[in-house]
Formats: C-alpha cells, sequence, structure tokens
C-alpha cells in the first residue's frame, strides 16, 4: 500500500486530495490544525490518518517529522496556505502570510525528505500559484502573490538538494479552484484539479524534477 502526506487536507483542494487518494486505497497521513474538531476530513473513508500540524510552528513540524520517521512517503503534498485580503496588509499579516505561504512548505519538506527518500516512488509536490510568476516585485499590492513568488524562488534553490537525494519535487499550480478560500467565484472544481495533478504526479520522472507546472502538465514560467 502507497502512503501519501497532505499538509494542509481540512478543506478544498487539499480534503479532495485526501478523498481520492483514500478512495483509491493509499494511506493517507492529513493535517490539520483542528484534529479535535475535522470536520468533513473526519467523515472521510479509508485509511486516513489525521495529524496536529500548525505549520506556523517550527516545534509542529519538527514533532509530526518524528511521527512519520518510521514510515515511508510515496507522495508529499504541501498545501497548506493563506489567502489575504487585497490592498494594504498589516505587517503581522505580512509576515504571517509569508511565514505559511513560502517557508512553511520548504521547511515541512525539509524535515520529512528522509520518509521520502526511503519510498518507492520518493515524489514531492509543492501547492504554489500562477499569481507567483514573475513575483515578487516591488511595491506589489498582491501579497498572496508575492508570498507564492516567493515560495517559488527557494524550491528553486533548495530542489537541486533534493534531487541529489533521489527525490523528484515539482511546484504545482492548482488552477483557480472553487473553494471556500476563494470564495467559490467562477473557476474548476476541486474534483477537475486534483484529479489532473494526481495524475501528473502519477506520471512523473525524476527528469520532471524542478518543474513549475499547472494541473493539465502545463509548464508555468518563474
Amino acid at each position: 500500500m502507497p502512503n501519501i502526506a497532505i499538509i494542509g487536507a481540512s478543506r478544498g483542494i487539499g480534503l479532495e486530495f485526501v478523498r481520492q487518494y483514500a478512495a483509491d486505497g493509499w494511506r493517507v497521513y492529513a493535517t490539520t490544525r483542528t484534529p479535535d474538531s475535522p470536520g468533513a476530513l473526519g467523515k472521510m473513508r479509508g485509511d486516513i490518518r489525521i495529524h496536529h500540524l500548525d505549520v506556523r510552528s517550527d516545534t509542529h513540524i519538527a514533532r509530526f517529522a518524528d511521527v512519520l520517521s518510521k514510515v515511508a512517503l510515496d507522495v508529499l503534498v504541501h498545501n497548506a496556505g493563506v489567502l489575504n485580503s487585497r490592498g494594504r496588509a498589516s505587517p503581522e499579516e505580512i509576515a504571517e502570510t509569508m511565514r505559511v505561504n513560502a517557508e512553511a512548505p520548504i521547511a515541512t519538506v525539509s524535515a520529512l525528505i528522509d520518509s521520502v527518500i526511503a519510498s518507492e516512488q520518493k515524489k514531492v509536490a509543492v501547492i504554489s500559484s500562477i499569481q507567483g510568476s514573475g513575483r515578487p516585485r516591488p511595491s506589489s499590492p498582491d501579497l498572496y502573490g508575492d508570498s507564492k513568488g516567493e515560495l517559488n524562488k527557494r524550491f528553486r534553490v533548495i530542489e537541486p538538494e533534493w534531487r541529489s537525494l533521489g527525490v523528484t519535487a515539482v511546484a504545482l499550480h492548482p488552477g483557480y479552484v472553487k473553494t471556500d478560500m476563494t470564495g467559490q467565484h467562477a473557476g474548476i472544481t476541486t474534483t477537475e484539479s486534483v484529479s489532473g495533478m494526481r495524475s501528473l504526479l502519477a506520471g512523473l520522472t525524476p527528469g520532471d524534477s524542478g518543474r513549475f507546472l499547472d494541473y493539465r502538465g502545463k509548464d508555468i514560467a518563474w
């Protein structure tokens, strides 16, 4: 039975990743900040292990990595993120957005990399966004886009290190998806987005490592 860890699994894209992989017989390690009130995540069927993880906390990340230290993770998907309001952001909002969207994915994957290396498939996906393409930009009012641009920059720096360990890692744009976070505006469904990303992940080869792709497998400019 293959194993997958989905970071940020309580709703939206992360929840759909859990549903689809569990339905296909994978063992799913799903993280949420509210394990005592998991909501829809707690009602999912399949071999699903729910874990407490707040990616803003280095202590939480280290503890989660320790819990999974004996687990071989075939696929690791880092989906946790925040969407700030547009316009002027407070210093606290800027710090939190950068922590969750740009810093935490790299910190969390790095903490779990030994579990990925121990697996057969050795695949990592960090959920980015096309809004991060060409960012960060000076004086940009789009904190979300800038944070994803910063994630992309950090990913490109560390990905060669992960690749040298035998890991195939990509950054993914899920499309503009109808979720609670995006306000259910026009876009694709979580089912369509995740189905596309799963198909892409299934077909990844080591030669794909370091690419920035959308859910259909199309390359996106950094």
